[in-house]
């Protein structure tokens, strides 16, 4: 027996807005059984950076995030413009909210938040040796602190469960047993 698709009889928004697009689907399963009521949220592409300095420090940013109403400290992360290619949104993205540039750029790993219930993808990047090329450009709905980490301290907050963002400690975990650490 092999796992078929679900057909989407009616789809209806629910809500769009720029940050937040939900939808609620009518989806019939292969067996026949319809669900009146399936929930989607589509948000744009996102990426994210693992980025460790000429020095061998990793470059982390701090914020307030008000979901969980504290601080935190993440990889680097933004949406991906329309058009734009996912290397080119990390690029950016480390540019604006750090002011650093430049180093060796790959690809680590692309995830899925939850592929049940939302429609993006995050694309996260290894960027080694990079370093201060400007200052920042932040949003002004951004506040940000860049924090500079040796690989002790972030194999120390995987481990206590300090990174909270599982898109972000995904990506760290991968680059930390590829490294046999």
């Amino acid at each position: 027996m092999s796992i078929k698709k679900w057909k989407t009889l009616e789809s209806e928004y629910l809500i769009r807005r720029p940050w937040l697009t939900a939808r609620r689907d009518k989806v019939q399963l292969p067996s026949g059984t319809v669900h009146p009521e399936y929930y989607i949220l589509e948000y744009p592409s996102w990426v994210n950076v693992i980025a460790v300095t000429v020095d061998g420090q990793f470059l982390m940013v701090e914020q307030y995030r008000h979901g969980l109403q504290d601080v935190f400290t993440e990889l680097v992360a933004g949406v991906m413009e329309d058009g734009e290619e996912p290397i080119e949104a990390a690029k950016r993205e480390l540019m604006e909210e750090t002011g650093y540039g430049k180093g060796d750029w790959k690809l680590l790993t692309v995830l899925s938040q939850n592929p049940s219930t939302t429609t993006n993808l995050t694309y996260c990047f290894l960027a080694t040796g990079v370093e201060p090329v400007s200052v920042q450009h932040l949003d002004a709905t951004e506040d940000i602190e860049i924090r500079l980490l040796s690989e002790d301290e972030v194999k120390a907050m995987l481990l206590n469960d300090e990174l909270k963002q599982a898109l972000m400690a995904a990506p760290l975990w991968k680059y930390f047993a590829l490294k046999g650490l």
